[in-house]
């Protein structure tokens, strides 16, 4: 039998058998390569995991050789700092900046401290040079120049892996007294470790090959639809194919109505759901990228009874979206749709999805929710003013522990608050903080809330609904239409709007929230910077 290989010796081994592919979004890597055609690179990874350490990876034989080192390198030609030699990583986690889920090996964030190119200065042969312990390098990044050294000690402090020593020679490049932590930002991105934990914009994608693997979180802005393209749609027979946001949809049964009149109002017909889709697709785009959608599905409109369709269809374009859950039993969805670019939210649209209801969680870490949500479910005895009164309760709540938190209106009789959070609680912890949270709010009205879980055991009142908290709930998207008369969406409102007597349930229809977001923005932008740990509520 062959021996594993340890590190330094071109193995990705062990790197693969410590990781979770379907969990972690780090890379999972190609077969070990060769030689380098080009200069061999180095990187830096500033890694906040159980302490905080620094990660320094040489190219060597196609893969990075690495070691941990505790206190960072330094340019201090005095300075004496311990690196343990940990195991290769692929050449594509030089690019990785992100958070690796709580519980992973290695859970925490990590940023590109310092990357460049590097020369072996003893010999052309590094990967020799580490098995018989001393690397001497000259380094090229941005932040580390000159020429360091890593020396091995005898023994092995913890018994298993090797200590080494790292140390910057006296060269032109050398600075007493120099220190990493003065210099914390990434050179990748320009942001610390604590803007990546809140809100990382790149994550791996370890299913895809390499080279499209690294997803940009943020990419620029998606701009809307030109007044050609909706000339163009609204030209359009009741099928064609329609050019937007650089994709061709094949569109059907454009006149048919979805949606039923409103009192003095014509019915909605598909034409206008797929022309709001586009219209809307930038602005709800982050909410949806990255995310499993559950689709409320109403083909033949939302006077007939529509139902839940979460698989992906096997006749979905080639480029929409998609995840495939890897803990799906047998009978359960397996493949999911995901927006991660606009054109699909049209898709969606188009094959009847009147409603859309994207998961709390990410496709990269789906048991870690980026939200904690407040529902105000109201019963058959509640007032909107009943409804308005306890969201209210909950504004003075979140002023009082200092969080932020941002209200929509569900589209139907109810009020939805999301708090946005870092990552790291599940979704067991994000209930128990609802829970608590609603049941001090509902001592004040105790005449209004009811905690049954069945609702003809209420009488009545409202629930304050924390089970809302839990991975794959159906829980609508911001801006999302609801299948009702008239269109009305899920549409985020101010805090202040709480208090303004026209404020109603339905208050924004799919005919009406363009023009809102183009006269106030998008009033829940801010649920998007997950930065946020929950207080103790006492």
């Amino acid at each position: 039998m062959e021996r594993e290989r340890g590190p330094g010796t071109g193995s990705l081994e062990t790197y693969r058998s410590m990781r979770d592919f379907s969990r972690t979004p780090e890379p999972a890597g190609a077969r070990a390569g060769t030689a380098p055609a080009t200069a061999r690179r180095f990187v830096v990874q500033r890694h906040r995991a159980r302490r905080l350490h620094y990660d320094l990876r040489f190219e060597i034989d196609g893969v990075l050789v690495s070691w941990a080192v505790p206190r960072g390198p330094t340019l201090d030609p005095a300075v004496r700092r311990m690196a343990v030699h940990v195991e290769d990583h692929p050449l594509e986690y030089a690019d990785f900046e992100g958070v690796i889920p709580a519980g992973e090996y290695g859970g925490g964030d990590v940023i590109v401290w310092d990357r460049g190119t590097w020369e072996p200065t003893k010999t052309q042969d590094p990967a020799a040079e580490v098995a018989g312990g001393e690397l001497h390098a000259v380094l090229h990044g941005s932040k580390l120049r000159g020429h360091v050294v890593l020396v091995r000690r005898d023994g092995a402090d913890d018994g298993s892996k090797e200590q080494w020593l790292l140390l910057h020679k006296r060269d032109e490049h050398a600075v007493p007294g120099w220190d990493a932590e003065d210099h914390p930002r990434s050179v990748l991105s320009g942001r610390t470790n604590d803007e990546v934990q809140a809100d990382p914009d790149r994550l791996w994608r370890s299913d895809l090959p390499a080279a499209e693997a690294s997803i940009d979180l943020h990419p620029e802005p998606v701009a809307p639809p030109t007044a050609d393209e909706l000339a163009a749609l609204d030209d359009l027979g009741p099928a064609g194919t329609w050019d937007v946001f650089g994709r061709r949809l094949r569109l059907t049964n454009l006149d048919k109505v979805l949606f039923p009149a409103r009192d003095r109002e014509e019915p909605v017909t598909k034409r206008e759901l797929v022309r709001y889709a586009a219209l809307v697709a930038p602005v709800a785009l982050p909410y949806l990228r990255g995310r499993a959608l559950n689709m409320h599905r109403f083909p033949q409109g939302a006077a007939h009874k529509g139902f839940w369709h979460k698989q992906l269809p096997e006749h979905a374009p080639a480029w929409v979206g998609r995840w495939v859950n890897p803990e799906a039993d047998s009978g359960e969805t397996t493949t999911y749709l995901v927006v991660d670019e606009p054109a699909a939210l049209v898709w969606a649209a188009n094959f009847g999805a009147l409603e859309w209801h994207a998961w709390t969680s990410r496709t990269a870490d789906p048991h870690l929710p980026t939200y904690a949500l407040i529902d105000i479910d109201p019963g058959t005895s509640t007032s909107w003013q009943d409804v308005l009164l306890l969201a209210r309760l909950h504004r003075d709540a979140f002023e009082h522990l200092g969080v932020r938190a941002q209200p929509k209106l569900t589209g139907r009789r109810g009020i939805q608050i999301w708090v946005p959070i870092a990552t790291g609680p599940t979704f067991d912890e994000t209930r128990a903080w609802v829970q608590t949270l609603s049941r001090t709010v509902g001592k004040v009205v105790p005449d209004l809330v009811s905690w049954r879980w069945e609702v003809r055991e209420r009488g009545g009142q409202a629930r304050l609904d924390y089970t809302q908290n839990a991975i794959n709930k159906t829980l609508v998207a911001p801006y999302s239409p609801r299948a009702a008369a008239g269109a009305p969406v899920s549409a985020p409102i101010a805090w202040d709007e709480l208090d303004e007597p026209w404020l109603r349930p339905d208050a924004f229809t799919l005919r009406t929230v363009p023009d809102r977001i183009a006269q106030r923005g998008d009033l829940f932008a801010t649920v998007l910077t997950a930065d946020q740990a929950l207080p103790r509520i006492r």
